[in-house]
This record gives structure tokens, C-alpha cells and sequence, in this order.
């Protein structure tokens, strides 16, 4: 049966990778350009417009501070990439932001840029994907009217390519990023070229229109709050700045050189890209409205709701290429491909944030290891997951969601370029060479100077952005910490209960005349009194077994088990897959094979909870391991149970249970309860 299902699972993801495979799957930098800084490229296709949509709520007249708004953007693209620099030198261990914060600020900095930075990453793919749907759905009618189904296949897609792996999934992201980036850049340099030397008038098919302006002539406070919120509406420009530097590791070596020259160079194109857009949309009178069907007007009258609003992109490609042209058609292709492919930018940091967030015990374990192409499977099934879910409820509307977005990268950037600052404080305390001195206090400058700038930027996105639907943002933000907090609270508890002493106890002590095969994962009590309990069955041969999916756990398991002087001797099955189960199996069969007179005894350690999601963070493997090892003929499971305080509860609550709902109770009536001594009636 096993068989069976592996079938199509290997045709969807491919064959699994060897663990000591893992080199091979390292991104040269063309590669890692396309698959960490696919969002912010992209992003240049919604975020100007997303800017003249908020300035024409004051009218065509305010369209000429979006200029003023976008050089505003590339000040801060370029201190944010120029800050980042300092962050992947100083920690290229890929814990990004998090790691940064929780060493420098203490771990409740960090859990809080882990939270925004997980809420950001499944916003990163909803708003992509539902972006990417409305563009392609200006040209197939289709798409448009079944968005939500069509943006959830897309998802389910990418899903399946981002389980094959990621340098795999990276080579397949990377034309279509690559033809986007070439053909931005033709359109901008075609158009400079029509407008300045040639002297052709840019006409966008919108240029006619007029703006219906909901507040004309804004003034004074009123106006600078809307160009702020036209700002932090530009600021979309700069997600997905961080992914690079929380994927160091995947970058070939020097990993942080070629880290650092990536985020260089995405810094650039981007701004060229926007800046270029923006100006373009200007000189060919691109005209938007956030109530197009109201707002815009053609011959004195509204366009009514059977209008569909371009992107500023398309109108700009319609006024440089002209419309229905071949670049225009290859540029509009491109650009709803790129907001499909932008998605993976979240793909690689949010399971890889995951799994070091897990390794830290604040999610699931399952988040911590790696599938069977080498990538993180857990945490893209999670996101993909958690995106599909705000589709739905969002109707994959991109200007909906994008009210969401933003929040949580800058709660991230301001903390992380704090954490550095202290970084750098900490380090010229005991640093003498005036060299490295001078390099030290000129990073820190730089990073002194982006934790301000984005933390004002922070200060304009909540304070513009709040009831908009950025409490949505920051809501999730506080589900994700309190959940993460519990988890901890949950693991560190069971930990401390579980710890295997120094001194021995009734764990411990037991006479020693039985054998057999006892899973061993750690040293704690549970494991020991297992063994225990496997020296009292008197079998002819006793031995622990363990599976080497982690060699750091291993090598740990190996000298805690020497240290103890445990007389029960140790195997280590080697587990290339990073499997568990299926070595097991394949040992206990040998056994089996070598002797098939004999009874194979496997005994398992398990703990007992008493509240059911309990059960979703511990067992996973154990109940797997029991259901192949059932159907193996003359093998025998014991579960050796180790009861945590949480089951004393469950216990508890069973016993009232039972003493309030027994059969016939309703019937009978409540019980008085009497002395011993008081007599019974007599009928």
C-alpha cells in the first residue's frame, strides 16, 4: 500500500534526495536573484499604482507629488538594502531578523519579528497570487470571474513545485523574472527615448478620462496625512527585502558575499523599476481611482461598473509599446507570471524561518526537518495553507489584502536594525584595532540610521494604514505570538518533567534480566524507564535503538549514553532520507530474516497528555512507527507510557464525567449522599 501511494507522490515532487546531498541543492547568485527577490521585483507592478490610487482621491492636481513620493521610496529601499548589508555579514546563519533581534534585544524582540514576519510571509503569497489573477484576468474573462478558484490552483501549483526543492523550483522562477526585469527596462528606455528625443506625445488609454475627486483641494493636515498614506501605500515596494538575508544559507559560498551583492542588486533594479514606472505614468497621463465605476469619468459621465481598471504597468506598456502589441503582450505576460512566481520569495522564508523558530521550540517540531527533496515540506504546506484561507475570505481582492500588507516587514526592519545597533555597541566595547573600529561605527551609523527611518515609516503604515484593515496584520500577529509563546511553554514544561536525573530514582532502579529493541530519540525519563522496563521481560538479548536523522542529536545521544555508563548497548541506524520509520522497519525485518523462530520485541516510550492538541506536538512518529510495525509478522509492540502532569487533568475530568453522566442517571435522579452508618429503608 505504502507502494502504491508513493507513486504519485513521486511523480508530482520527485525522487528523495540523500541528505549528504544537500550542497548540491546551494543557489549560485542568478539563481537565488530570481527565487529571495522575486516579491520586490514584482512589486513594481502594483505599488506605483497603489500610490496614484490614494493620491486621486484628491484629484488629478495631486498627482504631481508622486514623484516626491517615490524618490521618498528609493531613500528607503536603498537604507533598508544598505542596512541588511551589515545583517548578513554579521549573522549569515540564516535566522534573518529573528536570530538578530533575539541575540541583541532579548527573545521577546525576536518572537515578535518572528510573528510579524510570518504573517507578512502568507500575505506575501495571497496578495501575489490575487495580484497576479487580476492582471491576467484583464485579458482572460474567465479568470475574472472565477478569481478565487483560479488564485487557489496557482497556489496548489506553486505548492507542489516548491516541495520538488528549492534550487529546482528556483530554475523554473527564474525566466519568467528575468524576461519581467528586461522587458521593464525596455519599456523604460523606449519611452525615454520616444519622449525625449523623439518628442512623441505618451498617451495611456486612460488619459482622456477625469478624476470625480472625493476631496478636492485638500489642504494642510489633511493633505499630508494623504500623501503619508500615499507613502506607506509605495512602501509595498520593499517586501520581501528581508527573505535574502534570512536565506543566506542557501546561497553558494562566500554565502555572505554573494548574499550581500544580491540584495545590491535587487535594490537597484527595483528602484530603477519603480521610479521608471512612475515617471512614465506621469508623462502618459495614466489616470486611476480607488472607485473606478464612480470616480472616473469619460465624455461627462462615469464609467459605470462594467469598467475594468488596468494596472498602471498595462497602461504604461499601452502607451510606450502601443496596445495589443507583441512587447505589450509579452510584458503583460511576463508581469501576471512574476506575481504568481513573487510568491516564492515567501515560500523559501517562511519554512525556513519556521524551522528555526521550531528548533527553538516554538512551533511543532515537524516544522524543524527537511522533506524529501531537501526542503522544508512541513512549513510549505503550512503557508500554503494559511494563504489559501485569506484568499477565500478575501475574495482574492489585492486591494483589500494590501491593506494588510506591509505592517508586519516593518515591525521587523525597525527591530532588527535596533538589534544591530546593540550588535555593534556590544562588539566596540572590546574591539583595539582602529581599522576594524572605523568599519564597526560606520555600519552602526548605517543601521542607526535605517532602525529611525523605518521605524518612522512604521509610525505613518499603522497610523495611515489601522482602519484600513492593518488591525487585521497586527491581530495575527498576536494570535501567532501568543500560540508561539504557548508552544514553548508547553515543550519547556515537558522538558523540565521529563529530564532524566542524575541521581537514580524508581525510573532508574530495576532488576536487569530482559531484552529487547528499545527506540531511543533522547536520554529523559521516559526513555529510562523504558529500558526498565525492557530488562524485566527477560529476554535473551537486550538493545536500544536510535536513528541518526540529526548527527549534532546523535553525537549528543552517544556521549550522554557513555557518560552514564548505561549497560544496555546503543546501535545507530544511519538514516541518509532523514526517515525514521523505514529503517526501523527494514532492521527489524533482518532480524526477523536472520532468526524466524524468534519474537522481534519493539518497545516504544510514549507520553501521555491530557488535552488534544497536545497530541498534534508529541507521538507523530511513535504512531506511525506502530502502525507499520503491527502488519510485520512476529512482532510485538509495547508502548511504554510516561504519564505528564497535563494527563492528571484529563484523568480528572474523565472521573467527573463518569460520575455525573452513568447510565441511567437522568433516569434515577441526583444520588444523596449518606453516612456509612445510616440505614437503608426497607421497602
Amino acid at each position: 500500500m505504502s507502494k502504491l501511494t508513493d507513486v504519485p507522490k513521486r511523480i508530482l515532487i520527485g525522487r528523495a534526495l540523500r541528505s549528504d546531498r544537500l550542497g548540491e541543492t546551494l543557489l549560485p547568485k542568478r539563481i537565488a536573484l530570481p527565487v529571495f527577490a522575486s516579491d520586490p521585483l514584482s512589486s513594481v507592478a502594483y505599488a506605483p499604482g497603489e500610490v496614484l490610487l490614494v493620491l486621486s482621491i484628491a484629484g488629478v492636481s495631486a498627482y504631481h507629488f508622486s514623484p516626491w513620493i517615490a524618490l521618498a521610496v528609493v531613500v528607503l529601499m536603498f537604507t533598508v538594502v544598505a542596512s541588511y548589508r551589515q545583517n548578513v555579514h554579521a549573522y549569515p546563519s540564516g535566522g534573518g531578523d529573528y536570530e538578530v533581534a533575539t541575540t541583541n534585544l532579548g527573545p521577546k524582540a525576536g518572537l515578535t519579528v518572528a510573528s510579524a514576519l510570518l504573517v507578512d510571509y502568507v500575505l506575501t503569497v495571497a496578495v501575489s497570487i490575487s495580484s497576479g489573477v487580476e492582471n491576467l484576468g484583464s485579458a482572460i474573462p474567465f479568470v475574472v470571474e472565477n478569481k478565487v478558484l483560479v488564485a487557489v490552483t496557482i497556489i496548489v501549483l506553486l505548492t507542489v513545485m516548491n516541495l520538488r526543492g528549492v534550487r529546482e523550483s528556483g530554475k523554473l522562477f527564474a525566466i519568467p523574472t528575468y524576461v519581467f526585469v528586461t522587458g521593464v527596462f525596455l519599456m523604460i528606455a523606449w519611452g525615454a527615448f520616444r519622449g525625449l528625443v523623439l518628442d512623441d506625445t505618451l498617451k495611456a488609454p486612460t488619459a482622456d478620462f477625469e478624476i470625480q475627486a472625493e476631496h478636492q483641494g485638500l489642504a494642510g493636515f489633511a493633505l499630508v496625512f494623504l500623501l503619508l498614506r500615499a507613502f506607506s501605500s509605495g512602501c509595498a515596494a520593499l517586501t520581501g527585502v528581508e527573505a535574502i538575508s534570512n536565506g543566506v544559507p542557501a546561497f553558494r559560498k562566500p554565502k555572505s558575499r554573494n548574499a550581500a551583492n544580491t540584495l545590491a542588486l535587487m535594490g537597484l533594479l527595483a528602484v530603477t523599476m519603480f521610479c521608471g514606472i512612475i515617471g512614465l505614468a506621469m508623462a502618459s497621463d495614466v489616470r486611476m481611482a480607488e472607485n473606478p465605476a464612480k470616480d472616473l469619468v469619460h465624455d461627462g459621465a462615469p464609467v459605470g461598473d462594467g469598467y475594468v481598471q488596468d494596472p498602471v504597468i498595462s497602461q504604461v506598456a499601452a502607451a510606450v509599446f502601443g496596445d495589443g502589441t507583441f512587447l505589450f503582450v509579452v510584458l503583460a505576460a511576463a508581469t501576471a507570471l512574476v506575481l504568481f512566481l513573487a510568491a516564492n520569495t515567501a515560500y523559501n522564508g517562511f519554512p525556513l524561518l519556521g524551522s528555526i523558530l521550531a528548533q527553538d521550540r516554538y512551533l511543532p517540531r515537524q516544522l524543524h526537518t527537511r522533506g524529501d527533496r531537501l526542503a522544508f515540506s512541513n512549513g510549505i504546506v503550512v503557508l500554503a495553507g494559511a494563504a489559501t484561507l485569506l484568499v477565500v475570505i478575501y475574495g482574492a481582492d489585492s486591494t483589500r489584502l494590501i491593506q494588510l500588507y506591509i505592517v508586519g516587514v516593518f515591525v521587523s526592519f525597525t527591530l532588527s536594525q535596533t538589534g544591530m545597533v546593540r550588535h555593534w555597541n556590544r562588539h566596540l566595547r572590546t574591539e583595539n584595532d582602529p581599522a576594524k573600529r572605523r568599519h564597526m561605527k560606520r555600519s552602526r551609523a548605517i543601521n542607526a540610521f535605517g532602525a529611525f527611518f523605518t521605524g518612522l515609516v512604521l509610525v505613518v503604515v499603522l497610523v495611515t494604514k489601522f482602519t484600513h484593515g492593518a488591525w487585521v496584520a497586527l491581530l495575527g500577529m498576536v494570535i501567532f505570538y501568543a500560540t508561539m509563546t504557548a508552544i514553548r511553554r508547553h515543550y519547556d514544561r515537558v522538558a523540565e518533567e521529563i529530564s532524566a536525573p542524575e541521581e537514580p530514582t524508581d525510573d532508574v532502579v530495576r532488576p536487569s534480566r530482559v531484552h529487547s529493541i528499545v527506540l531511543v530519540s533522547k536520554l529523559h525519563r521516559p526513555t529510562l524507564r523504558a529500558l526498565s522496563y525492557a530488562k524485566l521481560m527477560r529476554s535473551d538479548t537486550l538493545e536500544a535503538l536510535s536513528v541518526n536523522v540529526d548527527p549534532e542529536e546523535t553525537r549528543a545521544l552517544k556521549e550522554e549514553w557513555d557518560r552514564r555508563a548505561i549497560d544496555v548497548p546503543l546501535k545507530v541506524l544511519d538514516s541518509p532520507y532523514r526517515e525514521i520509520t523505514r529503517p526501523i522497519i527494514e532492521y527489524v525485518k533482518n532480524l526477523r530474516h536472520e532468526s524466524p523462530r524468534e519474537a522481534v520485541s519493539v518497545i516504544i516510550p510514549e507520553y501521555v497528555v491530557g488535552h488534544w492538541y497536545e497530541h498534534l506536538l508529541h507521538n507523530q512518529s511513535a504512531l506511525r512507527l506502530k502502525g507499520r510495525l503491527l502488519f510485520t509478522p512476529g512482532v510485538m509492540v509495547t508502548s511504554v507510557p510516561y504519564q505528564l502532569e497535563s494527563s492528571e487533568a484529563a484523568k480528572k475530568r474523565a472521573r467527573r464525567r463518569q460520575e455525573w453522566s452513568a447510565p441511567g442517571a437522568v433516569r434515577r435522579g441526583p444520588v444523596e449522599k449518606r453516612s456509612p452508618k445510616e440505614p437503608t429503608a426497607k421497602k
